[in-house]
């Protein structure tokens, strides 16, 4: 149940990035002053934490996505679920540390943001 619940999130704060990103990119041809002041709001130490949960949200969604598909179209699917979430859960650690490390190590860096 939780598992749906945050994939639906997850979601919706994918869709609202990517709103967000193409409206932003698109102020590059409409004001490039604009745009370059836009850039500039996210080389703050808040925008790199909201990075952070964006890399969580969208690895959280693409992982458990595969599960959710696996579990519709796999045979075995069902009867494995759980197992499947256990391992997404595992494989969004490993690599949700290190890229939250590299991010919050280029949110205090000079060459960072």
């Amino acid at each position: 149940m939780w598992s749906w619940v945050l994939h639906r999130i997850t979601g919706v704060l994918t869709f609202f990035f990517l709103f967000v990103h193409v409206l932003d990119t698109a102020m590059v041809r409409v004001n490039p002053e604009t745009y370059d002041a836009i850039i500039d709001t996210y080389k703050t130490p808040l925008v790199g934490l909201m990075e952070i949960g964006l890399v969580g949200a969208v690895l959280y969604h693409a992982l458990n996505g595969i599960r959710v598909m696996l579990v519709d179209f796999w045979s075995q699917g069902p009867k494995y679920q759980r197992l499947m979430l256990w391992i997404v859960a595992a494989i969004w650690f490993v690599v949700v540390i290190p890229g939250a490390g590299r991010i919050f190590y280029n949110m205090f860096t000079a060459g960072g943001h």
